[in-house]
């Protein structure tokens, strides 16, 4: 497959590119011209763009792709526009080029609570998150939003705490819903179960949830 990533100097994104590449993809990296980014493989485009609003720049990068993949996102508490003004960029460029199928990483204070869920996440831990970074996940649910109404064959993933480690394996997804008692993930395996799905028709215009 011929994919494009978005964001592909962070966490995510760096571990989309790699396992991509691994699995045998042919990969377009999308990042800011003041991004670093080091990789480098014969399957391998690297695009720099001053930035991703602009549609105009991207649209060269999507030209004949069969899917687009983002990990773009706030770096901080500050950045609480990143998410919806970049995509918002990315989807217009989707659009002129074509492509249909898009994978975007959001999170899972943005989606409801899981039945079953425990006490601590449903009553303190999502409660306090969600009330102390409202403005990120906010504009998270402002991107999910312009993405449902976009005419691509979309899927949101969701994951909770984002923690740095190599993929484990040991995942699990939900469909349409957050995961029970997932409290953490790696980047990793957030990186590898978007490539897993990226195929999947029945994740197709559906929120996933990915957590251990």
């Amino acid at each position: 497959m011929n994919i494009t990533v978005f964001g592909a100097s962070g966490g995510i994104g760096r571990e989309l590119v790699a396992q991509a590449l691994s699995a045998g993809h042919d990969v377009t990296a999308v990042g800011r011209t003041s991004a670093a980014f080091d990789l480098t493989h014969p399957r391998l485009d690297v695009v720099r763009v001053p930035g991703l609003t602009d549609p105009g720049p991207l649209v060269p990068a999507l030209i004949g792709r069969d899917a687009a993949l983002s990990a773009v996102g706030p770096r901080g508490p500050r950045q609480v526009t990143v998410a919806s003004t970049a995509t918002r960029g990315i989807l217009a460029a989707l659009e002129q080029a074509g492509v249909k199928r898009f994978l975007a990483v959001s999170a899972a204070p943005v989606g409801p609570v899981p039945e079953g869920d425990s006490f601590l996440n449903r009553r303190i831990l999502f409660p306090l998150i969600g009330t102390l970074l409202r403005g990120i996940y906010g504009d998270l649910a402002v991107m999910e939003r312009e993405i449902a109404a976009s005419g691509t064959e979309w899927t949101v993933v969701r994951p909770p705490k984002l923690v740095n480690g190599p993929v484990t394996g040991r995942h699990r997804i939900a469909i349409g819903a957050n995961v029970p008692r997932g409290r953490n993930t790696t980047r990793a395996d957030v990186a590898a179960a978007m490539l897993a799905i990226l195929d999947d028709s029945a994740t197709i215009r559906h929120p996933v949830g990915v957590a251990r």
